[in-house]
């Protein structure tokens, strides 16, 4: 059962005429909250699964995408499938909580019923919930957990540490953690991690001898069961991310060396794999067919809400790939029964955070309240109002996207502007004040210098070519996730079934062709080339605040979206 916040006041009206003091009405939410998230136990194995939080402490409004491109052997499956697509394939009621936190259909009135999700002390009380009727479940964090708001940034990242140490987080793998640089990262696992949490990674390791950089494994028992957690971190971090971060380690997905390492826990007595992946979901499915003997893939990086686990057939059985959302959204159980040495059955739930069912634990609160405290006013500087929903999320444009393109533009004097299609930022809804820290939520990075190039039209077509090869390749091993580049000023066509160097056309500025040998002035940010940092731009937040400090008043406008070819009736697509 759900209930929305009207539901819940005609439950109060009734109540009243009824005589029922406050006090049981009360009662009655709570039991209507109890009842949400009753998830019996089952089994007698046990995983808690959250990802790509991004550091987001705090309950926050965040709209799923209305564009998910599948194409080829991705067409019509699951991840990508929105809307109604998404609700009917994984039989989810329209209208309903549950259909709010799938899907972006009705965002700005949903949130309003339903409230904010997540926030770390609604997902301790959640988390605790779980582990109480599961004794010994592993909370797994599946990383994109360090970076992601204006207090991690500053912290270098320990206001987020510290909260995963009080919220139990036993086993970890990284992506974003890695921008935090090498020295970073081998401080938190050696000293804050040491003897509490499992920072695993199968697929790191060292340039000169190829050693693993960290774990790529543990292997724990839970209740008379031996189960095995493989690590996979991020395989392109040296691409989309700065190179000279991590300038000693190695990545890539390596699928021999996964092979390798499922077959030594399974020979050590493992009776359960699991893989905690940081790849993308349509790269876990590629690895699930291809590597034998993982049960479970627990996966993130790609920010999908997948209700349901995917099965997926190789040589040797099945093994079942899901997706846990972002922004401390959802909360993944995977309960396994195993008898007789093997699983013989097994129950999933992905369960949506929300704030106003889920009391926040006191212990949680009070840490964040603390660690917040020293930026509380920086963080609540109001720039301006927005008059229309803003959001981040989307294959090729999303509307704090194109404000952070209008910011450049109008601040660097250039004709076109590129920001790079993160998937990480929050939402807002119309009439909210835009405050420091929503800024913060979407540019929060240690590379954040902005740049202002003479580009060719030449070199932009080629920008673009291979952003879209990225997200379009039709081999899920050379796509690194994220989405479209998005684009300011300029328009342009894209047929994402094209062949590589051939899906971009109608390149046109203020209708005029993009001409190949003419200069264009194009500003940027997040550069990852080394001499941009020594150059040292203006960071995107100074741009995009001070815009905003300038108009005061952001107007809800069309997106600047291409014209997309060969996309119609893709379940993908909200046309």
């Amino acid at each position: 059962m759900s209930m929305n916040r009207r539901e819940f006041l005609q439950v109060l009206a009734v109540a009243s005429a009824g005589g029922l003091a406050l006090e049981s009405n009360e009662s009655m939410a709570q039991a209507a909250a109890n009842k949400f998230y009753d998830l019996p136990r089952f089994g007698n194995v046990h995983f808690l699964h959250f990802t790509d939080c991004h550091a987001q402490l705090k309950p926050i409004y965040f709209r799923e995408p209305d564009v998910n491109l599948g194409f080829g052997d991705q067409f019509g499956k699951t991840p990508h499938l929105v809307g109604e697509h998404l609700l009917k394939a994984h039989n989810i009621k329209p209208g309903t909580r549950e259909a709010h936190a799938f899907t972006y259909l009705n965002f700005e009135a949903a949130a309003k019923s339903y409230g904010k999700v997540g926030g770390f002390a609604h997902l301790a009380t959640l988390v605790k919930k779980m582990k109480a009727s599961r004794p010994g479940a592993l909370l797994l964090d599946g990383g994109d957990t360090w970076q992601g708001s204006g207090t991690a940034l500053w912290t270098n990242g320990q206001d987020m540490v510290d909260a995963c140490l009080a919220l139990g987080v036993d086993i970890m793998t990284p992506h974003w953690e890695m921008t935090l640089g090498e020295e970073r990262v081998k401080e938190i696992v050696e000293k804050d991690f040491k003897g509490k949490v499992s920072f695993l990674a199968q697929n790191i390791k060292t340039n000169d001898f190829g050693d693993q950089v960290f774990d790529p494994y543990v292997i724990r028992e839970m209740n008379g069961v031996k189960v095995a957690v493989i690590g996979q971190a991020f395989p392109y971090t040296p691409i989309a991310n700065p190179r000279y971060m991590v300038a000693n380690w190695t990545f890539g997905i390596q699928d021999d060396h996964m092979q390798k390492m499922v077959n030594e826990v399974r020979a050590k007595g493992a009776k359960v794999v699991v893989v905690l992946s940081h790849n993308g979901m349509d790269v876990d499915i590629k690895m699930a067919s291809r590597v034998t003997g993982i049960d479970a893939i627990l996966g993130g990086h790609t920010h999908d809400g997948v209700p349901n686990p995917v099965k997926v057939k190789n040589a040797g059985g099945v093994t079942l790939v899901t997706n846990a959302g972002s922004n401390g959204k959802f909360l993944g159980v995977l309960d396994f029964k195993v008898s007789g040495n093997k699983i013989t059955d097994f129950r999933y739930k992905l369960m949506p955070v929300f704030s106003d069912l889920l009391p926040a634990d006191a212990t949680m609160n009070q840490l964040i309240n603390k660690i917040r405290a020293p930026y509380e006013s920086k963080l609540g500087e109001k720039l301006a109002i927005t008059e229309g929903l803003l959001y981040r999320r989307g294959n090729f444009n999303g509307s704090f996207d194109q404000l952070i393109l209008d910011g450049l533009m109008a601040v660097k004097n250039a004709e076109i502007a590129f920001s790079p299609g993160f998937r990480w930022g929050t939402s807002l809804l119309p009439g909210d004040a835009i405050t420091m820290e929503h800024v913060m939520d979407q540019t929060a990075i240690t590379y954040p210098w902005t740049t202002v190039t003479n580009m060719s039209g030449e070199m932009i077509k080629t920008v673009l070519e291979d952003i879209a090869d990225n997200l379009f390749n039709p081999d899920p091993y050379y796509q690194q996730g994220g989405d479209m580049v998005r684009v300011g000023g300029l328009q342009y066509a894209i047929n994402p079934m094209g062949q590589a160097g051939k899906r971009i056309t109608e390149m046109r500025l203020n209708g005029k062709p993009i001409e190949a040998n003419k200069n264009y002035k194009v500003a940027g940010w997040a550069p990852v080339a080394e001499e941009a940092k020594q150059a040292g731009g203006e960071p995107i937040w100074d741009v995009v605040s001070r815009y905003l400090r300038d108009i005061k008043t952001v107007k809800a406008k069309s997106l600047n979206m291409p014209k997309i070819e060969g996309a119609k009736g893709n379940p993908g697509f909200a046309a």
